[in-house]
């Protein structure tokens, strides 16, 4: 459950599963007689989705169905006293870094030396890449710190060598993870070491696309825009969180950028990579802001015309340092505020996709659906952006092979093409 980085933590386990011949399914399996649930614990709406499915499998072992449950990942790791007392069925919790005792708990040898040897769960032709674990930044509305720690650093030659791994085995698209990559060697070589990770990983042969999750507007380390520009493979999307544009809320947010600093770095990236798709996550109803400190967000987000764009009502966390501020804003207005951002999004997705009808893109086929083979170009991550549709009477297309296709309609968040060249 959560995000791409627990995913990556159960591809993990699967992988030390596999090499301890015990067999396994992702997802659900009516079938198991053992379900480890990997939680996320990092606002209100996924935590309680989290305890629900843990009251969901719990239920089911009772009724028989299964015979023990396990639980681990973020919301283990920051309430398990708390579950363990209100939620005492489950066999065992585990916290974030127990992977050893999870895989020896369930009967296996855990082998450090399985490096890169994950079961990867995404389509076969992409996959995530973890280059660090934790996160030295303290925003004030964040309990990641608290829950995975500071940051830290993978060996630049471990990443290499998954990635080799992770080509060797088809995957064509490469997305590399952590909560800020700009941190990337700062505590192993005491400086940003993001550029020169990059560099090596784009010369590696069968690598269709690198794509870059997440960066952050105080730390963008600018080596990084050449680097983009001297590979082709490197995808033209940077994803960077902004939460905000009002100079108070940003400073009681501890985000370490003001309003002239996110516009600076925002403008230059238009400038030097004008091909680029910016991609950002606000948050709204974070306490105290006015009518007018949303109303200045949302003039932010009519000016910058963000290629992609998504939105949360804030969520008040224990133990972080907002937690202790009133949240005052009601959960109406949070609502509201929610809408008119996504409204507005929508005109701006649908002005810049009719800009690229008539237009040729590199596409990348992640599914058929339908009447149509579904794909992304490089400016979407998958899951989360835009898609292409292609209809399947258009040839047979391969799942994971890249095409060249003519933009002819485009909706507020589709485009719908035809294959130009095979």
């Amino acid at each position: 459950m959560g995000c791409s980085k627990n995913l990556v933590d159960s591809e993990v386990l699967m992988g030390q599963l596999a090499s301890n011949q015990i067999d396994f399914q992702f997802e659900k399996d009516k079938s198991a007689n053992v379900v480890v649930i990997n939680t996320c614990g990092f606002i209100k709406d996924a935590k309680q989705e989290s305890i629900d499915t843990i009251l969901h499998y719990v239920d089911r072992k009772k009724k028989g169905d299964i015979e023990e449950v396990f639980v681990m990942g973020c919301l283990s790791e920051r309430y398990k006293k708390d579950i363990q007392k209100e939620i005492p069925d489950v066999d065992q919790y585990f916290g974030v870094n127990n992977m050893k005792q999870i895989v020896e708990r369930l009967g296996g040898k855990y082998r450090k030396s399985l490096l890169g040897q994950r079961n990867i769960s995404t389509p076969s032709h992409y996959a995530y890449l973890k280059i660090a674990e934790g996160c030295d930044r303290r925003c004030s509305f964040c309990a990641i710190p608290i829950i995975r720690g500071k940051h830290v650093s993978r060996p630049t030659d471990d990443i290499v060598t998954e990635a080799k791994a992770l080509i060797a085995r088809g995957v064509k698209e490469i997305i590399l993870i952590s909560q800020d990559l700009a941190y990337y060697g700062l505590d192993s070589h005491k400086r940003k070491e993001l550029a020169h990770l990059i560099d090596r990983l784009a010369t590696l042969p069968g690598l269709g696309w690198l794509r870059l999750h997440y960066l952050y507007p105080d730390s963008f380390p600018g080596e990084l825009i050449e680097v983009m520009g001297k590979h082709d493979n490197i995808c033209n999307y940077i994803d960077m969180p902004v939460q905000h544009i009002s100079d108070r809320i940003l400073t009681s947010m501890r985000r370490g950028h003001r309003k002239k600093e996110t516009y600076k770095i925002l403008e230059s990236i238009k400038r030097k990579i004008p091909d680029a798709a910016l991609r950002t996550t606000l948050i709204v109803g974070y306490p105290g802001e006015t009518d007018e400190e949303f109303d200045e967000l949302l003039g932010f987000v009519r000016k910058m015309q963000f290629d992609r764009l998504g939105v949360f009502t804030y969520s008040a966390e224990e133990d972080t340092t907002a937690f202790i501020l009133e949240d005052n804003v009601p959960e109406n207005v949070k609502n509201e505020r929610f809408e008119r951002l996504m409204e507005a999004q929508q005109d701006i997705s649908n002005l810049l996709n009719r800009e690229k009808v008539g237009k040729e893109f590199k596409v990348l086929i992640d599914r058929v659906e339908g009447d149509y083979y579904v794909g992304r170009t490089e400016y979407d991550s998958p899951e989360v952006d835009n898609e292409v549709l292609i209809l399947s009477e258009n040839g047979m297309l391969k799942i994971g092979e890249f095409y060249l296709v003519k933009i002819s309609k485009a909706t507020d968040f589709d485009l719908f093409g035809t294959v130009s060249r095979f």
